[in-house]
């Protein structure tokens, strides 16, 4: 990872000054759609600032929609196909990035529908959520959250990665998940996605964020 200066900030003023810097973005492929990610290991809860941020371009008059990649998680047959633990299969093979394509990014291209689904697959009961379709207008903002976002080719207008270090990452995720830590050190590794993202967030301490501005 590059050295990056942040500047300590809040989480609200985070937020805002997000909203505020996508309130104007415009795709450069001419969709209407402002593709954005927020990226982040679970234990980091890169969600959490989606969240905030579509309040805030709501109050400034903004439609947006978050959507949780772990919505489109593969079926348990697949995700465990060797194995409950297995940390190239959550690298690789977890997330239907097929079904993100198809339902999320292909209705947003230029000249799509707009028509998206929010999510696919319920983890919990490993059945198909049979969610109905949302239409985001133009100039509404796709939000997407969830792991790994940045090894993929996905067309965001604006990347953002909430960070751990390894040491919060390990304190913070579950025992139950502790296995998946591997597949975030070779993220890092191989897509360096704090140095690759527009804006990086720095959530070692969940109280007191630092941004690089």
């Amino acid at each position: 990872m590059t050295s990056v200066r942040l500047e300590a900030i809040t989480w609200d003023r985070l937020a805002d000054l997000l909203a505020e810097r996508l309130f104007d973005l415009e795709p450069t492929d001419g969709s209407p759609w402002p593709r954005i990610a927020f990226d982040g290991a679970p234990a980091a809860r890169p969600g959490d600032l989606a969240a905030r941020v579509a309040e805030g371009l709501r109050a400034r008059g903004r439609p947006s929609r978050v959507v949780d990649t772990h919505g489109f998680l593969r079926p348990a047959s697949l995700r465990f196909e060797y194995g409950h633990h297995d940390v190239d299969a959550y690298y690789d093979g977890w997330f239907d990035t097929r079904a993100l394509w198809r339902e999320v990014f292909g209705p947003l291209e230029p000249g799509g529908t707009g028509r998206i689904l929010p999510d696919l697959w319920d983890p919990a009961t490993d059945r198909a959520t049979r969610s109905p379709y949302v239409e985001l207008p133009p100039g509404g903002l796709l939000l997407l959250h969830g792991p790994l976002l940045l090894r993929h080719w996905f067309p965001f207008d604006l990347s953002v990665h909430v960070r751990l270090s390894p040491g919060s990452l390990r304190r913070r995720t579950p025992e139950g998940e502790q296995w998946t830590l591997p597949a975030f050190e070779r993220y890092e590794r191989e897509t360096d996605p704090a140095s690759g993202a527009d804006v990086l967030v720095r959530a070692d301490d969940p109280r007191h964020p630092a941004w690089n501005g």
